[in-house]
């Protein structure tokens, strides 16, 4: 039919019924006529450095937004490097939606072009994936993964484009429902809701714990609004490290002495130890909230018939719902338990505020974090981003910001410098500090090129102890000194690389130099990196004294 628009036409038309204004993004051959598809028509194309990147941007964009972030690759290699990437998005929760170009539908198994199977590969590390069939149906399929990665516990979704399906004529033109694109709402219900509650308040020592969902913004006022309703201690966590993740201070040993706690889309998993001793004592019992019946069977296998009650809903509405059941219910005597527990995840050694150094022309990552809170604390929507390893932690313990970004359960590392981008494209206004060891800024160092590009003048600040050290610190630990191997890097200057790519950098061995090279990078206007010589120091494992 003359006139009628090609499938890249109906998915672009899907994707601003979505809502969707951005879109992370490498070009190449397969996603051509989705590029010509999008010109003019008020989307803006992030044109990143890597595929890796543009699914990490995504992936912030999504946690600070609260919307689904949207990742544009081509086929064949440019999706297999985009994978790895949806990995720390499926472990966070964050609803990606990965949108891969493919061979053509019509020479399936003839050996096309970068002809792989893309579903087989994303599968492992997303909730779905499926081959575009048609030109008519694509705009439904759009619709379709919003709504997956939106619903139940959000996550990634990828659908692939075939270019045939691409070039080919719709026939249908009319757009899904508006509501096609929304979460499927999967509510606790106010009995079971109000079980759960009377439960927890019959304890001794009860706590309410939630996975990433709960760290985000609107998921941080929620855990604030049962907290204040219920009377007892709600905890999120989003580490691979568990209860011993810095940022929730001395909470380890305090985790240890409950008797009853509530999953609330929180996975019974290695970081609460599957549920056993030492992290949970033997005689904990435990009850479960989650979208996904197969996490029951989890929680099962792992602690038995200790496993009392378990019921279906989303996170995000099952904290409303226990809102609503403990209104008025938190004055029986919690109260010091609940202080407890909020003086443990405050409580930081009083020796970090003025920790002596290893080395003479090194920085305490401790001392860093100092400069840099100061910096946060300029601008109400500050957003700290932080990257995994030994100075991630340190950064995750001492540092506080009205927005968040972690590398998340995942524990993979390399995301924070595409993070910051897009966390900097959604706050232009405010400070955007990544906080990164020097092996992190080798993975996506050139993205720097696309922060200057799309104006967004993050600021990286870079540990610098010339090694992979949370590797050296595992061999040291276990192997001892003489058994060390494969963690060394040079002590580069990473601040000459800013430069380069048109930004800012400065050089960093002292303490007192900091806060005067943070002011001059946050006036530069341009991306910058800070190239901080650090004293190595192994993640804080805190201990209340």
């Amino acid at each position: 039919m003359k006139g009628s628009p090609q499938g890249a036409d109906m998915l672009v038309r899907s994707i601003q019924q979505a809502g969707i204004s951005k879109v992370f993004t490498l070009s190449g051959n397969h996603i051509m006529p989705v590029y010509n598809a999008l010109l003019g028509q008020g989307i803006e194309l992030v044109h990143t450095r890597h595929e890796g990147a543009a699914v990490h941007m995504a992936d912030a964009w999504a946690r600070l937004t609260g919307g689904v972030g949207l990742a544009l690759v081509t086929g064949g290699p440019g999706h297999a490097n985009a994978i790895s990437a949806l990995y720390t998005a499926l472990q966070s929760e964050s609803p990606v939606v990965l949108l891969s170009g493919h061979a053509p539908l019509a020479q399936s198994g003839w050996g096309a072009f970068q002809e792989m199977d893309q579903v087989g590969m994303a599968l492992p590390v997303v909730k779905a994936a499926w081959v575009a069939g048609s030109a008519d149906m694509l705009a439904a399929d759009f619709a379709k993964a919003c709504r997956l990665a939106m619903s139940g516990r959000p996550g990634p979704v990828h659908l692939s484009l075939p270019t045939d399906v691409l070039e080919g004529l719709a026939n249908q033109i009319a757009l899904p429902e508006p509501s096609s694109y929304e979460a499927q709402a999967q509510p606790l219900l106010p009995a079971a809701a109000q079980e759960l509650m009377d439960r927890l308040q019959r304890a001794s020592r009860p706590m309410i714990l939630l996975g990433p969902q709960g760290l985000t913004d609107s998921g941080r006022s929620a855990v604030a609004r049962l907290e204040a309703a219920s009377g007892l201690p709600v905890v999120a966590t989003e580490s691979p490290r568990g209860s011993n993740d810095p940022s929730l201070g001395a909470f380890a040993p305090l985790l240890g002495s409950v008797d009853c706690v509530l999953l609330v889309g929180k996975r019974l998993d290695f970081t609460l130890g599957f549920g056993q001793a030492p992290v949970f004592a033997d005689n904990c019992v435990f009850l479960q909230v989650d979208a996904d019946n197969a996490e029951f069977e989890r929680s099962r296998n792992a602690v038995g018939q200790r496993l009392e009650a378990c019921h279906e809903g989303d996170a995000m509405q099952a904290l409303a719902a226990l809102t609503q059941a403990g209104n008025g219910s938190g004055s029986n005597g919690h109260a010091g338990w609940l202080a407890q527990v909020r003086a443990g995840l405050t409580y930081r050694p009083p020796g970090w505020t003025g920790p002596g150094r290893a080395k003479p022309d090194a920085v305490h990552p401790a001392q860093l974090c100092q400069s840099v809170q100061t910096l946060l604390d300029s601008h109400p929507d500050a957003v700290l981003v932080v990257d995994g390893g030994e100075f991630g932690q340190w950064a995750q313990a001492c540092l506080t910001a009205p927005h968040r970004v972690i590398n998340g359960a995942a524990g993979a590392i390399g995301a924070a410098l595409p993070m910051a981008v897009a966390a900097k494209l959604a706050y232009p206004d405010a400070p955007v500090v990544a906080m990164m060891g020097d092996g992190t800024f080798g993975f996506h160092c050139a993205e720097l090129d696309t922060a200057l590009r799309y104006g967004a003048p993050i600021i990286c600040v870079v540990g610098n102890d010339a090694r992979w050290n949370a590797e050296y610190q595992i061999q040291l630990r276990n192997y001892g000194a003489d058994r060390v191997i494969g963690c060394e890097l040079l002590p580069s200057r990473y601040d000459h690389v800013a430069t380069a790519f048109g930004g800012y950098g400065e050089h960093v061995d002292t303490s007192n130099a900091l806060p005067h090279a943070l002011a001059r990078a946050s006036a530069a206007g341009v991306p910058a990196c800070i190239n901080v010589m650090l004293d190595g120091q192994p993640a804080p494992v805190i201990r209340q004294e």
